[in-house]
This record gives C-alpha cells, structure tokens and sequence, in this order.
C-alpha cells in the first residue's frame, strides 16, 4: 500500500498550459500517473497532452471524477488558484507554486481545511508512491518501491535520501515534500498517524531544518503514538540565527528554532538522529 496516492489517483493540473505545468504533466503521463485533466480559466473545451482543460477545478471534479490537483500557477495566481480548488469537491490540493504571500496561504488554507481539503505545500515537490503515481516534481528514476515512509521540509535532501535508501535496496512506500515555508498546509504530525496505520511501511524518515518547532511537536507524537521505528535529518546546523537559509520558514528566530535544539528534542524522545546523510540507511537498519 501506500497513503494518501496510488495507481487509483485521479489528477487534475491547474495551469497545465503553462510552461512549468505542461513539462511536469508530461513527466507525470510518463511514469503512469493517470492525469484525468488540467485547468486553465478562459481556455476550457481545448485539450493538451491529449487531456481535456476545464475553465475551473470544480467543473473540473464534476467531469472527470478527480481526486487531487496538483497547482503550477504562478505566486501571483496562486491564492486564486487555491480558492477555486476549495470551491470544489477535490480531497487534496498539491501546491507546488512557490513564493505564495503567507496571508494569501493563510486565506486559501482557512477555505481549503473548511472543505475538508487536504493541501500539501506550498513551495514543495509534491508526493511520489513508487511504481503507483508521482505528483509533482520529484525526480521518478530515483525511487523504488519499498516499506519506508518519508516526510521532508526539503525537496533536495528528499532526493537525497530517497537515492540513499534505493541505493541500499529498501526503497519507499510514499515520499512526501511538505515544503519549507511558514504556513504549510500538512506537517509531520498530520502525515505521521497515515504511515503508522499504513501496513506496508516499515519505518519513517523525517527530514527538518531550522525554523519553526514543527520538528519538535513531531517528536512528541513520535514518543507518545508511533511504534514504527523513526530516524530523522535535519538541516541546518551551521545555520547563522536571523538569516533565511533557502526556505522562507528556514530562519531560526530564537533559541528553540536552532537545528541543535531540534536534535536534542529528538534524541530525548529516542528519535535516532543521522549526523549526515549518509548515516540514515544505517540507523533504519540498526
């Protein structure tokens, strides 16, 4: 099995005719993905790739039978583009858009989880379960399918890890970028209780940065709910206080916002903590 995506997915682009959305689109078509269609407002009734474009997400829904989008609009549109998925009847918004105003995601997050709309990101590469269904833009030659879960703020050291863990012949059930900004609509700690109950993952790897305590209330969970095995990264640790490090929620504000801190939370809930990348195959083993 995998959470939250398999080869039953139904997706739907929202800015499938833009550069970004259609070379993605294709990637998806590629690896098996079953794209159902794209939105685009003014050019609905064409068709790209073969797939029909629908004026909005709801006619969208309403034609196709779709269960998630994943949105490639720019950060100017992208408050409206998540507004129109939350005028409909999709399960769960993959927002890949990055550079969103955090009140324009505070917004659309506020009508999203009304609906009872799931968001993934924004600013993130979406979800991968291998050999099922890839949304988003992780890299698809780089997974394999396999028993372990994983969870990243960081796209880049998502596919790290994940070449890692194929490397070793472990492979992964489902890879989840959750993205790196303030506002995100899915943490560890939303995503954490779909890998404890999903019967083909083994264990879960959790990779943090600086910024935010998002880490910390996962290790928490972890200590009190989780029976898997949980090995974490995080990035960071060199980080200077007060400058952005690559994400815009990657900026330690105050002493528990440190990368050092956020390791020793971790390592207090018994949470083994990899000191470099290449430590993570060998503490999911061990």
């Amino acid at each position: 099995m995998s959470i939250l995506i398999d080869d039953n997915t139904k997706v739907i682009v929202q800015g499938i005719t833009g550069r970004d959305g259609s070379f993605h689109t294709e990637q998806m078509i590629q690896y098996g993905t079953n794209v159902v269609g794209g939105v685009t407002p003014g050019k609905g009734g064409q068709t790209i790739l073969d797939k029909p474009i629908f004026d909005s997400v709801s006619e969208a829904v309403a034609e196709t039978g779709a269960d998630v989008s994943v949105m490639y609009v720019p950060a100017k549109f992208a408050k409206g583009a998540m507004l129109d998925a939350a005028n409909s009847d999709i399960k769960m918004l993959v927002a890949i858009t990055e550079g969103v105003p955090t009140l324009d995601v505070l917004e659309a997050y506020e009508a999203l989880t009304t609906k009872g709309i799931r968001l993934i990101g924004p600013n993130c590469p979406g979800l991968i379960s291998p050999g099922k269904c890839k949304i988003g833009i992780m890299p698809a030659d780089i997974h394999l399918q396999g028993k372990v879960g994983l969870i990243s703020r960081s796209g880049t050291l998502t596919y790290e890890i994940v070449k890692e863990l194929t490397d070793a012949g472990l492979g992964e059930s489902t890879c989840i970028g959750i993205g790196g900004d303030p506002i995100i609509g899915s943490k560890f700690v939303d995503l954490l209780p779909l890998f404890e109950d999903d019967p083909d993952t083994e264990s879960v790897v959790i990779v943090g940065e600086i910024g935010g305590q998002d880490e910390v209330i996962a290790a928490q969970y972890i200590r009190d709910h989780m029976k898997k095995p949980v090995v974490a990264f995080m990035a960071g640790v060199t980080a200077p206080p007060g400058r952005t490090m690559g994400h815009a929620g990657a900026i330690v504000g105050g002493e528990d916002d440190t990368a050092a801190a956020k390791i020793a939370k971790l390592e207090e809930a018994g949470i083994p903590v990899a000191k470099v990348i290449s430590e993570v195959v060998g503490l999911l083993q061990g």
